[in-house]
Formats: structure tokens, C-alpha cells, sequence
């Protein structure tokens, strides 16, 4: 006998098909777009937020829930995320609402059972030849599902895969202190100038417009005291890493290596472990990205989009520059340059000639990496130990789902 999707659901809501406001709030209400929803994980980080009247409009539906699923029917198709309890979120365009029936399939597992290659298989077969890719609501509420096993054996499985992006989740919030911990010193030090044993350092005129600053301190142009997009040379013919815009994150120095191509060629920006890269076209300037080159081999060289500015340090370290790079007032610096038609305005480099910067004695800088250095290395650690722990869940999950790994007879335990 066969099940299809809408039996082993209480109900399966579409969105509001049109665009919630988005308002400027840090705290409350997440609109969630198909681009937020990974393969088993929402990416709250840049979700978009709305207002309460707006929450309330968008779940007129159906309020979403702990236990509940998300679902992308378009861009891209197919995936599929667990709802956290402690999140109030409201479905973007073109996403699906799920609450499966507690008492036939396990919430989780159905997650783990929709991302595995059968179902994957049949959202790309319903999806193809489509000019967008994108699934219909009838496609999915009557999806064929395959043989379950049972409840206890579904949250034994969702319990071992979801171990597995606890851990994810949880060294992406250690990410997350470490680069907020590392920016605080900076702004302490180099903006706030309460750096260490700064009672005893009088400040004096900085003979500039921007005021004072500690006595020994001095401001430079910004173009002197780095070196902006160093030559580097790479053979055309050898495939090495290629890193577009869409690789660069808006809050987080991370680099998305999902999204890192390998290519052969020279074009574009060249750049090595410890650069930092910024975007020199709109509207990646206003949205704040940049990046921090951690991921490379030792001499390894890779290639980044032709609209791609990179920084190497020089007389200031390269935490200090990329941290500097998430400035508003760097930032505005930068908008304010830019020139071109309408959507392809670009930064001009002349505008870091005049771009001062503050550069304390060296013996700060000295101090300053002793102490932020290992930050970085931390976070460099723990995405290596994510990607690890991402493609060992992967490796797992058709298994498990397809019944090749048993853990019926094995203890786990599952919670309440």
C-alpha cells in the first residue's frame, strides 16, 4: 500500500504568494526565503525580519511551530529545514509549510527522508523542463513516499543525523563569539582608543579633521599603509580556486567554499591565506561583504571575481584590515566613489588614497594579532571540522534512510 506525503501530515500550507515587508529590527520575527533554507538547516543569519503585524499577517495560514518543516519549491528546489522551537519565523515566496502527524513519521526523520537521493530524485524529475525550476503544490502533497520503518526507528535515525547538525550548529555559534569577541578588540583599541594602558597615553590634536588620538599615534592614507590588489602570478592552464561575490558574506569573515569553484585561467583577483577580499561593485558594497582568506593550501594561490578588491597587509596586519573593511565609515568611503550606469556602480580606487587610517606603534599591532590570531585560526579550525562533519552526515544519510545501516536494535537515545 502506498503513502503519499499529505497522509503522513496534519496539513501542507503554501505561502503568501507576494513579499513581506521588511523592516530594520535585530530582534524578533524572521521572514524566511527559499534562499535561507539549506539541506537541513535554515540560515537565520540573513534571513530578512518583519514587524509583528506582519508575522501575524503571514501566519494567518497556520503559525509555524518546533516540529514543523520548511520547504524551498524553487530556488533551489527541494530543500528542506527543521523548524527550531525558539524561533518565530513566516514563510517567504515560493516555500512550503509542513506539520507532519506525530503519530505516523517522525519530524526530523522526514527531513533526513526528503533530503535523501530517492525523494530528491522525484522534486528534480517534477521540476524539470520547467524555465524555472520550481515545484507545484500538488506535486508535493502527493508525493509517493517509500516503506517506513518504525516510529522508534525513524527517531533513532533522526537522532543520529541530527546529532550531527547540533554540532554544526553549535561550532557555528562558537564562529560567531570568537569573530564578535575578535571585532570588539579592535573597536576598543583602534576606535574607542581604549586600548591597554590607555591612562597613561594623553590624547593629543591630530592636526586632521577626524580629532584626537593617543600621543604616538599618527593617520595615514589608507593606500600606504596596505597593499591594494598585489600582483601575483598563476599558470592559465592549472585548475585552481575561484571565488565569486556570492561566495563573500555579508556578516562573517567566512568564505562559502560551497560556493568556491575550481577553474583554470588568470583573469580576475589574485590573492593567498591571510588577504582580505572586498567588493568593488554595488550592490555588494552597501550589503557589507568581504572575506578572510583562510582556506588555502601553504602557497597556494586562487582567483576571485574581477569585482573583487583585494587588501594585503603591510604596516597594518591583516585582522586589523578586514575589520576595518566592516567600517560604515570605510564603507561610505567607498560608496561615495563610486561611479557607472545605474546597478553596476563601482568603488574607485583613488578613494583609498585619501582614506585616512589610524596606525598606532607597532608594539599595538604586535599585541593586537598575539591576541586575535588565534581567533582566527579557531574559526578557520572549526569550518574545517563543519565541512568534516557535513560530509560524514551526507555519507550517512542515504543509508540510514535507505534501511543499508540498522539501528533498530542499537540504543540511542532520542529525547523525549
Amino acid at each position: 500500500m502506498t503513502v503519499i506525503l499529505d497522509e503522513l501530515c496534519e496539513f501542507i500550507v503554501d505561502c503568501l504568494h507576494r513579499t513581506a515587508p521588511i523592516e530594520d529590527y535585530e530582534t524578533g520575527y524572521y521572514s524566511i526565503r527559499t534562499t535561507d533554507i539549506g539541506k537541513g538547516w535554515i540560515d537565520f543569519d540573513k534571513a530578512n525580519r518583519v514587524s509583528k503585524e506582519t508575522y501575524d499577517k503571514w501566519t494567518v495560514r497556520a503559525v509555524p511551530t518546533g516540529d514543523d518543516i520548511i520547504m524551498a519549491r524553487e530556488a533551489p528546489v527541494g530543500n528542506v529545514a527543521y523548524i527550531p522551537s525558539d524561533k518565530k519565523i513566516c514563510l517567504g515566496q515560493r516555500t512550503v509549510h509542513l506539520r507532519p502527524d506525530q503519530t505516523k513519521i517522525d519530524s526530523r526523520y522526514l527531513v533526513y527522508l526528503m533530503l535523501g537521493d530517492e525523494i530528491q530524485g522525484k522534486f528534480h524529475g517534477y521540476s524539470a523542463g520547467a524555465t524555472v525550476a520550481h515545484l507545484n503544490m500538488s506535486d508535493i502533497r502527493n508525493l509517493v513516499m517509500p516503506k517506513l520503518p518504525s516510529l522508534p526507528t525513524q527517531r533513532k535515525i533522526g537522532a543520529v543525523l541530527s546529532a550531527y547538525d547540533d554540532l554544526i550548529e553549535n561550532n557555528n555559534c562558537r564562529i560567531q563569539i570568537l569573530e564578535e569577541m575578535a571585532q570588539a578588540i579592535y573597536r576598543q583599541w583602534f576606535v574607542e582608543f581604549k586600548f591597554p594602558g590607555h591612562e597613561d597615553v594623553p590624547l593629543v590634536d591630530s592636526g586632521t579633521e577626524l580629532g584626537e588620538i593617543p600621543e604616538g599615534w599618527e593617520f595615514q592614507p589608507f593606500s600606504k599603509l596596505i597593499n591594494i590588489n598585489p600582483k601575483l602570478s598563476v599558470d592559465k592552464q592549472v585548475k585552481k580556486p575561484y571565488v565569486g561575490m556570492n561566495a563573500l558574506s555579508t556578516n562573517s569573515m567566512l568564505i562559502d567554499l560551497g560556493l568556491v569553484e575550481m577553474r583554470t585561467g588568470s583573469s580576475g583577483a589574485k590573492f593567498q591565506n591571510r588577504d582580505v577580499l572586498f567588493p568593488r561593485i554595488t550592490p555588494s558594497v552597501e550589503n557589507g561583504k568581504a572575506g578572510f582568506v583562510q582556506f588555502l593550501d601553504e602557497g597556494q594561490i586562487a582567483m576571485g571575481s574581477t569585482e573583487i578588491i583585494v587588501f594585503r597587509e603591510k604596516d597594518l596586519n591583516p585582522e586589523y584590515i578586514y575589520f576595518l573593511s566592516r567600517e560604515t565609515d570605510f564603507r561610505g568611503t567607498a560608496i561615495n566613489s563610486m561611479v557607472g550606469a545605474s546597478g553596476r556602480q563601482r568603488v574607485q580606487p583613488g578613494c583609498f588614497d585619501t582614506y585616512l587610517v589610524v596606525k598606532p606603534p607597532s608594539r599595538f599591532l604586535e599585541k593586537f594579532a598575539e591576541i586575535v590570531t588565534p581567533m582566527f585560526e579557531c574559526i578557520h579550525t572549526l569550518t574545517k571540522k563543519n565541512a568534516n562533519l557535513r560530509a560524514t552526515r551526507d555519507l550517512l544519510l542515504p543509508r540510514l534512510v535507505s534501511g543499508e545501516v540498522d539501528v533498530s536494535e542499537i540504543a540511542i537515545s532520542v529525547g523525549d
